[in-house]
């Protein structure tokens, strides 16, 4: 378990965590979501130690990182995959750690395994592609066989096999009680893997709460086709009810349900031909709610030629 009390970190004037409380629980994979220069880097460093707190706390499984007398036992960690001596096989790089914590050396063949890295274990690290260096990343997070796993975007590089194995290796962790915390910019893939997110923005929390709930709680659209869509535009708008005109024929309705417009349909006498429910993915909800903290801002394309 991670427990972040008030937890704070400035750089000079800049306020990069901003007294964060959550707790990241086993038996779940949760996810940490968040636009560029929102926190979370920062966040991983403190829970690992790699930073110290301005204010606050921060303990893995009870205690601060630097308390476990064995934490690769405890925590593992996927922060930056390409941190490893580039001259070092893959091999030799995991026996290097396994001796800091006395790890037996058939561990070493087991995640390397684990990883399907076993037909290049003896090859140096600095060959080998983005992938393949995320693969033994995350060899060296699960060395220890932790209770705690963090992995700071663990599929990046990977093709889509290695993606859907990080995705199921990730879920199946969590299944056999273990803490696992994950950060991404896919929001796609998160929605697959995560049960619970912990939003941040600017360095503070914004949503601590599972994906289902969080999705659910975005207003739906539903999608209307009809042959008579401007005069069934006409009596659907109301003061809590917004239409707009997708397409012709086509409008988009917030604030009403299908039921509704059905009925509101059937009393003007005006036909329909379709009625859908096209419901905010996770994506739409973290655009939404992390508008206001983006840090970085891109042109808008529309606006401008390319």
């Amino acid at each position: 378990m991670i427990q972040a009390h008030r937890l704070t970190k400035r750089y000079g004037p800049k306020t990069a965590v901003d007294d964060l409380d959550f707790t990241v629980k086993p038996g779940t994979v949760t996810g940490f979501l968040g636009p560029n220069g929102s926190g979370k880097s920062t966040t991983m460093r403190l829970i690992l130690g790699l930073d110290h707190p301005t204010g606050g706390t921060v303990t893995v499984n009870g205690r601060a990182y630097a308390g476990h007398p064995a934490p690769l036992g405890e925590v593992g960690a996927l922060l930056e995959a390409r941190s490893i001596h580039t001259g070092r096989s893959a091999r030799n790089h995991l026996l290097a750690l396994a001796a800091t914590h006395r790890i037996a050396t058939g561990r070493v063949d087991e995640v390397l395994d684990l990883v399907g890295l076993t037909e290049v274990a003896h090859k140096r690290v600095g060959s080998f592609s983005l992938g393949m260096g995320q693969r033994l990343g995350i060899a060296s997070a699960l060395l220890g066989d932790p209770s705690t796993v963090i992995l700071d975007e663990p599929i990046n590089g990977l093709d889509p096999e290695g993606v859907r194995w990080v995705r199921h290796l990730l879920k199946k962790l969590a299944g056999e009680g273990r803490t696992v915390f994950l950060s991404s910019h896919l929001m796609a893939e998160m929605a697959q893997t995560a049960e619970h997110v912990i939003v941040v923005g600017r360095g503070r929390l914004i949503a601590d709460m599972s994906i289902d709930e969080l999705v659910a709680g975005a207003s739906a659209t539903v999608v209307v086709r009809s042959p008579e869509a401007e005069q069934l535009r006409h009596v659907l708008a109301g003061t809590d009810v917004t239409v707009n005109a997708a397409s012709p024929g086509v409008l988009q309705v917030r604030g009403a349900s299908t039921e509704q417009i059905g009925e509101t349909a059937r009393a003007h006498n005006l036909a329909i031909y379709e009625l859908r429910v096209e419901q905010a993915s996770l994506e739409d909800v973290f655009m939404s709610m992390t508008s206001d903290s983006v840090e970085y801002r891109a042109a808008d394309l529309q606006r401008i030629a390319v």
